[in-house]
């Protein structure tokens, strides 16, 4: 696994955590900005999942397992986009809320990638 895109996914995803947890302080709903900032983390989700998917098939194994690396691939590339759409559903100060606890979600759910795959 690249370990410099699983640094910066997370920092990302911190980012977003703390700027929707600001905006949740604020009493404010998530806005447009908020979901460029989701895009962006996604995105970068995306090309970690690509980049875990093509490490696999080129013969590369994690050390704790393929089907669990998988499977948290997997999650991590959902977890903020739920996030959003579930932000969508309650446009109050837990939008937000939802969207910063989404963002720790995926930062630990990076941790754990870098575990599994034996950094």
């Amino acid at each position: 696994m690249l370990n410099a895109l699983t640094l910066v996914t997370g920092v990302a995803a911190l980012l977003l955590a703390a700027w929707c947890g600001w905006a949740a302080h604020r009493d404010q709903p998530t806005k447009d900005w908020h979901f460029i900032g989701m895009a962006v983390v996604s995105l970068l989700a995306v090309i970690q999942l690509v980049v875990g998917i093509v490490q696999l098939a080129r013969g590369e194994k994690p050390e704790q397992g393929t089907t669990i690396f998988v499977a948290y691939l997997l999650g991590a590339f959902a977890c903020v986009p739920a996030a959003g759409f579930m932000s969508l559903a309650e446009r109050t100060r837990w939008g937000s809320v939802t969207v910063a606890a989404g963002g720790v979600v995926l930062a630990v759910l990076e941790v754990r990638l870098y575990d599994i795959w034996g950094g």
